[in-house]
């Protein structure tokens, strides 16, 4: 019988514009992170984006367009 031993890797950190993430609206690809004040983040296609865009100035403490890699600050 074998033992196996637990071995304990970190996850080396990844540019955030390479990770794909999707929209948390429709799942589409994530154009758009909003960095909200409590440290969370929402992500958005460019559709939705454009669409909440008013609402998501009000609540962003950072906003980045990771399509063109522009970043808003809020």
């Amino acid at each position: 019988m074998s033992q196996m031993t637990q071995t304990l890797t970190s996850t080396p950190p990844t540019d955030d514009l390479v990770v794909p993430f999707h929209c948390d609206r429709c799942g589409a690809l994530a154009k758009v992170r909003v960095v909200l004040a409590s440290g969370s983040d929402l992500v958005f296609c460019g559709h939705h984006a454009r669409e909440y865009e008013s609402k998501l100035r009000d609540i962003a403490v950072d906003i980045i367009d990771t399509d063109g890699e522009q970043r808003v600050t809020a």
